[in-house]
């Protein structure tokens, strides 16, 4: 199975997704957020490089329940920075 390549969009919203986290992650580390949400440390760290850019709906969702952040913001949020 071939993947399409990514857009300009999809790339500036994955980066803006990727800062967005690690601002609400804060003070608290990168594996402990990672260990909470049930994804790996590398994943986390992808993310918020902005090397995964379109990460899977329900990592995303793992991520906001345990940085406390309401999916409807964090989308109305991403839309802009497209």
């Amino acid at each position: 199975m071939v993947r399409t390549p990514l857009t300009e969009d999809e790339r500036r919203r994955g980066a803006e997704l990727g800062r967005t986290l690690q601002r609400a992650r804060g003070e608290r580390s990168a594996a402990e957020v990672a260990a909470l949400a049930g994804i790996s440390l590398d994943t986390l760290r992808k993310i918020e490089q902005g090397v995964i850019a379109t990460p899977a709906f329900f990592t995303v969702a793992a991520l906001a329940r345990v940085l406390d952040l309401d999916l409807n913001t964090l989308a109305e949020q991403l839309a802009v920075a497209a």
